[in-house]
């Protein structure tokens, strides 16, 4: 599956579209890693915890959004987005979405 935030792929022609396809997941924060990413905002540098959190949560939302396509027929996702929102305080919403199509190699 081909996936990117173009609205097309160099080299390959859009035959069909089959539409709006996306994945998210919604993520809680850890107390333990709270504790540790607040002495680390005392210090300063990256909360390497949240990095990998966000990073892994990411990847869950977009193999979620890559499956919906697969069941559709599609062999690419173009003009993929992410967005992120709070659901409450200690949680947030990851959400990838996009168009998925069939694209065929240009001779």
């Amino acid at each position: 599956m081909m996936i990117t935030p173009s609205a097309g792929i160099p080299g390959y022609r859009i035959v069909s579209s089959h539409g709006l396809v996306r994945g998210n997941t919604i993520r809680a924060r850890h107390v333990g890693k709270d504790i540790t990413a607040g002495l680390r905002n005392l210090i300063g540098g990256e909360i390497t915890e949240y990095t990998k959190m966000m990073a892994e949560s990411r990847e869950q939302a977009i193999d979620r959004m890559i499956a919906e396509a697969e069941t559709m027929g599609a062999n690419a996702i173009v003009c993929i987005r992410f967005t992120t929102s709070y659901v409450m305080g200690s949680a947030a919403e990851i959400l990838v979405f996009g168009d998925a199509v069939v694209v065929e190699k240009e001779s």
